[in-house]
């Protein structure tokens, strides 16, 4: 089959790899779209070379072509978005339900072979199927969905409260999307990119803007969220948390990024620095919320590709153009 590689640090290209087989518990999936997002770019950079060889792609939905021993819940057939998360259930972190954290952490994508392919292996338990009405190409939007998901889930933010997000790229528009669910009072959007921006106002921001600067709020945010990884940004956007207020580190910063913090502030003025990883225990409620219709795909997907052109989606997606760039296998 037909694979996209990182083979080393900046180096990236479609090639045959052989086709996968399933184990048992595990499926055969033949990938119908895999999106893009920012850990690709760091496994690209080689902040996982330890991975390397690698097809990556963790967000991805297609349809069972195979089986192996002990699948009792899915069919040949059944249209499936995948959870890429390959926790170990047995470290410390696993039995305290917190997988995300898990000592030997592995992912569909980021250290077994993923989606940037024609077919993926992966496990029974990780497939959620998808109703009638959802296209299988939208639906590789649930995974970013599932982050999404569980960084409010760390927030546990309140109504009312005044939101400030950094970042309106595809997963600071998500969050975007939750603050209007979970009703926030306001939320602002700040990023340097004006397309993004108009995006941002489209989907009913209170205010798009280039800097926090313009905005009036004396007071601070309630909530304060990163979705840029952006050492800058990140700076900026723990200067404007309100007393009493949390900040979220959401976006993936690199390995090397620093942000200077006053733990006389932090202390005096009650402030909450937390992160959120990945997925946990949020995929299927993802899944039950883009069934819903919480994201409009159109809006989302701004580029689909072949899987030829990964190196260009990865590049457009480094540049900073559109929104969710897919390829399609």
């Amino acid at each position: 089959m037909k694979a996209a590689v990182i083979s080393s640090p900046g180096q990236v290209g479609v090639e045959a790899v052989a086709d996968p087989t399933p184990g048992p518990g595990q499926v055969v999936v033949e990938v119908s779209a895999c999106g893009l997002c920012g850990t690709d770019l760091h496994i690209l950079q080689g902040e996982f070379a330890p991975t390397l060889p690698i097809v990556p792609g963790h967000e991805f939905a297609g349809e069972v072509v195979a089986l192996g021993s002990g699948v009792r819940d899915l069919k040949a057939g059944d249209r499936v978005a995948v959870d890429p998360s390959l926790h170990c259930h047995e470290c410390h972190f696993c039995r305290m339900g917190r997988g995300n954290l898990c000592e030997r952490w592995n992912a569909i994508g980021v250290t077994v072979p993923g989606g940037a392919a024609q077919y993926t292996a992966a496990p029974a338990a990780n497939c959620v199927k998808l109703p009638e009405h959802i296209r299988t190409e939208d639906a590789a939007l649930i995974e970013p969905l599932s982050c999404a998901v569980r960084g409010y889930d760390i927030l546990r933010s309140s109504l009312a409260s005044h939101v400030l997000i950094y970042g309106s790229g595809t997963m600071g528009l998500m969050m975007l999307e939750l603050a209007k669910r979970t009703g926030a009072a306001t939320v602002d959007m700040v990023d340097l990119n004006e397309d993004r921006l108009a995006t941002a106002r489209t989907l009913g921001c209170s205010n798009a803007v280039t800097t926090a600067d313009v905005l009036e709020r004396p007071r601070g945010w309630e909530v304060v969220i990163d979705a840029t990884g952006n050492a800058g940004a990140i700076q900026d956007a723990l200067s404007r948390v309100g007393k009493g207020g949390t900040y979220l580190q959401f976006g993936v910063a690199d390995y090397a990024a620093r942000a200077t913090i006053e733990p006389y502030r932090i202390y005096n003025e009650e402030i909450t620095i937390t992160g959120s990883m990945a997925v946990l225990h949020s995929y299927e409620r993802a899944a039950e919320l883009f069934a819903g219709g919480v994201l409009d795909p159109e809006v989302f997907i701004s580029d689909r590709l072949p899987l030829a052109d990964y190196a260009e989606a990865l590049q457009r997606f480094q540049a900073g153009k559109g929104r969710k760039i897919q390829v399609l296998p």
